[in-house]
């Protein structure tokens, strides 16, 4: 199991013989909801990985509707022809940019991939959605090695008991730096709540999500703030007592996570 960062939420996935890109965005800008005023970002550094350079793509994997997981422009490039696996609101969007084979997942519901098991699982709320409808994380489990991949980028829901439902977890992929809206109070956990899901699922593996070095612009950075941080996060997860590996890797870097995994 290899795991490839390449900025904010995407990272390629290599699991049971299967390459996994998650909420793909390679191609600048980024723009929320089409109006570059309230939100708009480039990297000040290129990807590691262009649409046309990736690897052969067995599945990508969605799990928000929003513009920074659900990249339309970055999903126009990529080959219609791969599976796509996403929230009910991204499905709609992906069919629409053409892509042939889509399948929706709602809360707790499963897909299989050879040997791969998919489980939705509950995430954040929709913006705007009423009455409000969960986004989604994933779990994904190697069900021939046992091994399992957490991957949760706005919000851990301890109040839906995830932990009795996955079990101890071999990977988790998470936010340490939150983020709180004006008017929509907080829309991504920070490095407190984090620690809650770390203590939950106990990963032997902890990779942070939405790290990237971005130059933005908009009415966004006015009305938001941020909530932790990494350095936090280390701090909390070392006075923890806690096993859990922090891994922080850089973009294009590959985790040969099999190995780390049967390290611990």
């Amino acid at each position: 199991m290899d795991l490839i960062r390449l900025d904010l939420n995407s990272w390629i996935l290599k699991i049971a013989g299967k390459t996994i890109l998650i909420d793909p965005w390679l191609v600048d800008p980024l723009v929320f909801y089409g109006m570059p005023w309230l939100f708009k970002a480039c990297r000040q550094h290129p990807p590691a990985y262009s649409p046309a350079t990736l690897p052969t793509i067995d599945l990508i994997l969605i799990s928000q509707s929003l513009d920074d997981h659900c990249h339309q422009p970055t999903l126009a490039q990529l080959d219609h022809q791969i599976p796509v696996l996403a929230t009910p609101v991204a499905a709609k969007i992906a069919k629409k940019l053409g892509f042939v084979n889509v399948q929706a997942l709602s809360t707790w519901q499963e897909y299989t991939l050879d040997s791969v098991q998919i489980i939705a699982t509950p995430g954040a709320p929709l913006p705007g959605s009423f009455p409000p409808q969960l986004e989604n994380g994933y779990f994904l489990k190697d069900q021939e090695q046992g091994e399992t991949v957490y991957y949760e980028p706005h919000f851990f829901r301890p109040e839906d008991k995830i932990e009795q439902r996955l079990g101890q977890v071999d990977v988790a992929i998470a936010p340490v730096t939150g983020l709180t809206v004006c008017l929509q109070g907080q829309v991504v956990m920070g490095s407190t709540q984090t620690m809650a899901l770390v203590k939950a699922l106990q990963p032997r593996i902890f990779v942070p999500n939405g790290l990237g070095e971005l130059v933005s612009s908009g009415l966004l950075q006015f009305i938001s703030r941020a909530v932790g941080s990494l350095e936090e996060f280390r701090e909390l997860l070392a006075a923890s007592g806690l096993p859990t590996q922090l891994l922080v890797p850089e973009s294009g870097e590959n985790l040969q996570l099999s190995k780390l995994v049967i390290g611990n």
